[in-house]
């Protein structure tokens, strides 16, 4: 896999690639670390939620939900303990940037959420993982126990009279855990389902009390915001409401498949397929995009021009999403694409939510009928109707990533569907 960056400052993509970076002593020395951490001791945590949302840092585990806002809806004062909580599960399909930040930066999230925990007031922190991460835990474990043994984690950190724990939990490999809510029910040993809210994590989260649960990429951003200013990150992205840089992952048809780390609206899904992947494998027509992974509805090469962040794709009908961008050619069937982006999301429901539940089942079996040659003429109306009645209709986001993408492939690419009905086969066959 390639890596890459765009010209200008970067933060991360420098230490990818280099097994020292994740050590303490490479992260003292050619990071700065935990310089950050020593000056937000000298602050007041709401000087640090002011400084956060200067630097437009938006969530970047899909929402896009502002992280000083979010951090600021935490009570100050609570009966129950408060504690925040790392998304790291990463189970998005198209996305592997928090892969990397864990596996080469383990101390820089460490930072980021002693610095958190202090600004909202918890004393205990959790790494919620995907269970397919065994390496990038262990690391994470390692990374953890070096921090406790030279001061950074445990009791009064730095002598500041502030004291943070953290933990690494894993879990066991459920797409629903990414999802916050089901998230914390998995790490409090309950099964992994989304609750209803109202009310939200920060009221009552996990075991009852205030929670934050951000990103890993989100977080591994709080130390450099910490350290250079609001202003300085938010100046390093080319967007009104989005600062400093981000990771994209890029996989697919193109010719330098990787992470690529850009000024957040900096560029466009042309100039990243084009100018920075090389173009399309084989030198190819592009035929299909998906820009914010399998939950982002899919884009036509005719809607590549927009810019790569959050309000201009939700602009033309679909998200930026985790920033996991999939490229297809057109050699590709999306017929069969998007009936395996639907068997997944069938067989990751938590069963929950009946539209969820009953309708992923009836939009797999129906794009299957078309892609294996015994589609119906009435079957597209049919797979509209169906994602139409789960969209918007479930306690969480999993039914909509589940309906969008069957809705805009079906509407965008109507041709390709009706040539399998017609032709009794799907095209790309042998």
């Amino acid at each position: 896999m390639s890596k890459s960056a765009a010209s200008g400052e970067t933060l991360y993509i420098q230490h990818f690639g280099n097994e020292e970076a994740r050590s303490l002593d490479y992260y003292l020395k050619q990071m700065q670390g935990y310089t950050a951490l020593k000056k937000a001791f000298g602050m007041k945590a709401e000087q640090i939620i002011d400084e956060v949302k200067a630097s437009n840092l938006r969530g970047r585990g899909g929402a896009g939900f502002p992280t000083g806002t979010k951090w600021g809806f935490i009570p100050k004062a609570s009966q129950k303990p408060k504690y925040l909580v790392c998304n790291a599960d990463e189970s998005e399909p198209g996305t592997f940037k928090d892969r990397d930040l864990m596996r080469f930066t383990p101390h820089l999230l460490i930072e980021g959420m002693v610095i958190g925990g202090y600004t909202i007031g918890a004393h205990t922190g959790y790494i919620y993982i995907r269970g397919e991460y065994t390496r990038e835990a262990k690391l994470l474990r390692a990374a953890i126990d070096e921090a406790y043994a030279n001061g950074y984690l445990g009791k009064n950190i730095l002598g500041s009279g502030f004291s943070f724990d953290l933990t690494v939990h894993r879990g066991a490999g459920a797409y629903i855990c990414g999802e916050e809510t089901g998230l914390l029910n998995s790490l409090e040993g309950k099964r992994g389902e989304p609750r209803v809210k109202p009310p939200f994590p920060a009221q009552a989260g996990a075991f009852g009390g205030p929670t934050i649960v951000n990103n890993v990429e989100t977080l591994t951003a709080i130390p450099f915001i910490v350290n250079q200013g609001g202003k300085w990150f938010a100046s390093l992205g080319r967007a009104e409401k989005s600062g400093g840089t981000r990771l994209f992952c890029v996989s697919g048809q193109v010719k330098k498949p990787g992470l690529y780390e850009l000024p957040s609206g900096g560029v466009t899904l042309r100039q990243l397929i084009y100018d920075y992947c090389g173009g399309i494998l084989g030198d190819k027509k592009l035929r299909a995009v998906i820009p914010g992974g399998s939950s982002a509805p899919v884009l036509t090469p005719d809607e590549i021009d927009v810019v790569l962040d959050i309000e201009p794709l939700m602009k033309i009908g679909s998200m930026l999403g985790s920033a996991g961008v999939m490229v297809v050619s057109e050699d590709y069937c999306l017929v069969r694409l998007i009936w395996r982006i639907t068997k997944f999301y069938e067989h990751e429901s938590c069963g929950q939510c009946t539209p969820c539940r009953e309708g992923c089942k009836w939009m797999k079996d129906v794009l299957w009928r078309i892609e294996s040659g015994k589609g119906r003429d009435q079957d597209l109306a049919l797979l509209l109707d169906i994602a139409e009645n789960i969209n918007g209709k479930t306690l969480c986001a999993l039914g909509d990533a589940a309906a969008g993408p069957v809705l805009s492939f079906v509407r965008k690419f109507k041709a390709d569907f009706e040539a399998h009905i017609r032709g009794k086969r799907c095209p790309h066959a042998p």
